[in-house]
């Protein structure tokens, strides 16, 4: 290196050093830099499912019992999924959008029409049913960000709710189900708000078991009239219902038609579970729970706990006046 210095010219040095007349080619320019990333929702066409009813499947020990629900109608916590399900298949091979009045449930055939109700504030949507979750403990329903939007339940993640089956859903539209459309990242467009009208619902049936209860044989819940002036299709459209002076968040580890039946487990969980007659279908059933519980933490907890000593993961959080 040296020797090289030595050897150039001087004319040539002061246009490097002083005129700056011609670029090293040894030095690359310094690129700008870059603009931060920022995650869009993937965007795919829609495709059309398929009807479904599916076998039974095991998640975290919990075994679940998809099945034929006419008559469904039970309360619970709701949450709702967000931006990183975009894109993504549902269970039935549709494309999840957030933008879609759509939900999730663990036991409901596929895609079916449900209205959930939130019954904090009275508001109430109709959802198309057609992914399975959630498998958080202790949610009844997961709903898209926009029917979770309507029913005012964003803020807060979790809301008390009741799902009431309305009817069959059509298969969707779109792209056949075998074709694989390429992914589209981009911002989502807005949504529009949807309309507020009055109407009413029946009354809160109580707390009743969705999924098949292997304890003790239990009557369908007694089924719920739609509202007269609602299509059973998800419009996005919102009805006020009166809002229940007072919701109560309960455990309940099972239903039975004999008390002793109820009593025996009674005596194997303790920890201050309670047999509850009600009168359901004409018949007297033995509800076997804990509760009153002050919020869905306090319940999330209580629901662990039972899940811990009882094993079976038959225990479920409801909501009752």
């Amino acid at each position: 290196m040296p020797v090289r210095f030595e050897r150039l010219a001087l004319p040539g040095a002061i246009c490097l050093l002083v005129a700056g007349c011609a670029s090293s080619p040894l030095t690359a320019p310094t690129p700008p830099p870059s603009a931060p990333l920022v995650e869009q929702p993937v965007r795919l066409p829609p495709r059309a499912g398929g009807y479904k009813i599916g076998e039974p499947y095991q998640i975290d020990n919990v075994w679940y019992y998809p099945q034929e629900q006419p008559t469904y109608d039970e309360t619970g916590v709701a949450s709702w999924y967000g931006p990183s399900f975009y894109g993504r298949p549902t269970a039935n091979g549709e494309i999840y959008d957030g933008d879609k009045m759509t939900a999730a449930h663990k036991t409901l055939p596929l895609p079916v029409n449900v209205r959930v109700t939130n019954l904090e504030n009275g508001r109430s949507v109709i959802v198309r049913v057609n992914d399975r979750g959630p498998f958080a403990r202790g949610r009844i329903i997961d709903l898209s960000r926009r029917a979770a939007e309507l029913l005012d339940m964003t803020r807060a993640g979790v809301a008390k709710v009741r799902v009431t089956y309305l009817s069959r859903a059509d298969l969707g539209g779109g792209v056949p189900i075998e074709d694989t459309p390429p992914a589209v990242a981009n911002a989502l467009p807005a949504a529009p708000a949807g309309q507020v009208a009055s109407a009413t619902l029946g009354a809160l049936a109580g707390a009743a078991v969705a999924a098949p209860v292997q304890r003790a044989a239990m009557p369908a819940p007694v089924a719920t009239a739609p509202l007269a002036s609602v299509s059973t299709e998800p419009t996005g459209r919102v009805d006020q219902v009166p809002v229940a002076p007072v919701t109560r968040l309960y455990i309940q580890v099972g239903a039975f038609g004999s008390i002793a039946n109820a009593q025996r487990l009674q005596g194997r969980l303790g920890g201050g579970l309670q047999i509850s007659p009600i009168q359901h279908n004409g018949q007297t059933l033995y509800r076997l729970r804990t509760g009153p519980l002050a919020s869905v933490s306090d319940a999330d907890a209580a629901l662990s706990r039972i899940n811990v000593q009882d094993g079976g993961g038959d225990a479920r959080i409801v909501v009752d006046q």
